[in-house]
């Protein structure tokens, strides 16, 4: 149910700690990813990458080739389609981040999924548990919700709106949610 996001370093740590198989990190310079995803893997966890968000990573199919040669992530996250569809065709699992501010920016999504193809879609604000049910019915992808989902009722109805998983650096989520072992 819930996908724990690493923003910072001291936070691997306590999701290693935790019965978690998977998360995915965010926010990071290159030159961290290296100690990052090794404490992870020495502690049998799996990541997901965000490469939109790693400092010092351009963003282009020759940035998802780098990081899936060298670290051999999970699988990636981005908001650009281009790069989902790299991450497919190099083989890791992929998630599509689209943010649904307005009526517009939910019919534009649908063409992004429709380009990238990926695994998951990301529904970013997660609280718009509106527009949940609507892009899983577009998409025919599982949904994972996240951004500004900070409470248990949050959670909640982004699952009953037909989110299967829930994206959170909130480690207070992570530690009620743990026992769930629903992970991606």
């Amino acid at each position: 149910m819930i996908l724990p996001a690493i923003r910072e370093f001291k936070d691997i740590e306590r999701f290693n700690k935790l019965d978690y198989s998977t998360c995915v990190v965010l926010d990071t310079h290159i030159g961290h990813l290296t100690n990052i995803l090794d404490l992870l893997k020495a502690s049998g966890k799996k990541a997901y990458i965000h490469i939109d968000l790693i400092k010092g990573l351009s963003g282009d199919e020759a940035a998802v080739e780098f990081i899936v040669q060298k670290y051999k992530p999970e699988g990636i996250v981005s908001t650009k389609p281009k790069l989902i569809k790299r991450g497919s065709q190099l083989g890791v699992k992929t998630i599509l981040s689209v943010f649904i501010l307005e009526t517009m920016a939910l019919k534009r999504s649908f063409t992004l999924i429709q380009q990238a193809d990926p695994d998951y879609v990301e529904v970013l604000p997660g609280i718009a548990s509106k527009v949940i049910n609507e892009v899983k019915a577009n998409s025919h992808k599982p949904i994972i919700a996240g951004g500004l989902i900070e409470t248990v009722a949050e959670v909640e109805a982004a699952i009953a709106h037909g989110a299967e998983l829930i994206t959170t650096s909130n480690k207070d989520l992570w530690k009620h949610y743990e026992q769930s072992k629903k992970f991606i």
